[in-house]
Parts: C-alpha cells; structure tokens; sequence
C-alpha cells in the first residue's frame, strides 16, 4: 500500500485530473479564448519567453498545466527510489505535482519539500489540495517569483529538483540550486523540448549531468560526481 493508491490521496488526484481532462472548466473565458486563438509558434513563443513569462502565467491562473498522470507517477517512483528527503519544485500551479512528490516523502518516512508559484490564487488551491491529501505538513509553499524565492533557506541536500513552471527560466532555477544536489540527484524537467537551450545544457559533454529525454515530454538527468 503506498500514499497515492490509497485514501485519500488517490480519490483527490482522480478528481483533479478528471477536472484537468474535462477541457480546463476552471479557466477563465479570457484565457481560454486568448491560448485557443494563438498559432503554435506564439504558443511556443510565449512558452520560451524570459521577458512575458509573468504576463502569460498570470493570464493562465485557472488553467491547470498539469503533470500527466504517468508524469505524476514517474515522480513519485523517482522520488522512492532516490530516498529522497529534501526536493525542490519549481512550478507548483494546482498541486499534482506536488501531492506525488509529497506522498514519495511521506512514504520514505518525511521531509521537506519546497514548491514555488508565482500566482497567488494557484498557490491557494495547491494549499487546499495538499491539505486535503493530509500532506501539509510535508511542504513548503513559496509565493512569488521563482527567481526570488529559491535564493534563500534551502536544504543543504538537495536530492531531486522537478523543474516545471517557465520553461525558458528553467538554466536559471537549475543555477539557484545546483550547488545543493547532492551526486546522484535527480532533476526531471517537464515539457524541455520548448527550450532546447536547457536540453542542450544538460546533455553537453563535461555538464557534470547525465540526461536523457524520457517518454514524450520529461528531460530526466542525474548529477554525476
């Protein structure tokens, strides 16, 4: 028996996924109409932005962007199979993420994990769901901007970093928290592919990682040494 496949873990996460499936109904008429009405390449053009990533988040506030169920387990998997106590997330939005990253250390026997959102009304939510999973006593939720909530009081050790909120701000976070992964931590970056300078950072001879695309959409890289 493990957190997510149990109550009331695994009845929250079905709920919030069938929410996320049934087209977003949480968001917005605005923000649903303005991504629908984008091209592909605005799409991917907002969503590589190191200049209107705070606009376009802040327009997103009710869409989800969530993990994929597969992601989610991948997660949780890796955080088990790392004995991880210490993870940072970068990009907290609705909490999925979170509530499989949580349950990993719960099941590992605790620790601390610190989440950064830069809206506020995402930030509630993602509390609500964490509280509701019985999990809040395991996270640490840091409101704002990502590039300024994780300069300061983080873990000596860190042993796995999920990179998911702005993509093109992704070698950034990595810089705020390389020095504290320990060797053999793991960094899973979703949906990198939108910015290949990341991708092309991690995979680079000499970058001190291992890395490899896994599945459709995770950059999955380990710290070596």
């Amino acid at each position: 028996m493990t957190t997510i496949t149990t109550s009331p873990v695994a009845p929250l996460l079905d709920r919030l996924f069938a929410r996320d499936e049934a087209e977003h109904p949480g968001a917005t008429p605005s923000a649903a109409a303005y991504w629908s009405s984008l091209s592909r390449a605005d799409r991917d053009g907002l969503m590589r932005s190191r200049t209107d990533y705070a606009a376009f988040y802040a327009l997103m506030k009710d869409v989800p962007l969530a993990v994929s169920r597969e992601t989610g387990r991948l997660l949780y998997m890796l955080a088990r199979a790392a004995h991880a106590r210490s993870i940072i997330e970068f990009g907290t939005s609705f909490g999925l993420s979170t509530l499989y990253l949580a349950s990993a250390l719960r099941d590992n026997g605790g620790g601390r994990l610190i989440t950064s959102e830069f809206e506020p009304s995402k930030v509630a939510r993602a509390k609500a769901n964490i509280a509701a999973g019985g999990l809040s006593d395991l996270v640490e939720f840091r409101e704002g901007d990502a590039l300024e909530t994780l300069t300061r009081d983080l873990p000596d050790e860190v042993d796995l970093l999920l990179l998911d909120g702005a993509k093109a701000l992704y070698p950034d976070i990595l810089d705020l928290v390389e020095d504290r992964l320990r060797p053999g931590a793991l960094i899973v970056a979703d949906n990198a592919d939108f910015f290949p300078p990341y991708v092309e950072r991690m995979r680079a001879a000499g970058s001190g990682y291992l890395s490899l695309g896994f599945g459709a959409d995770v950059e999955l890289s380990a710290r070596l040494g």
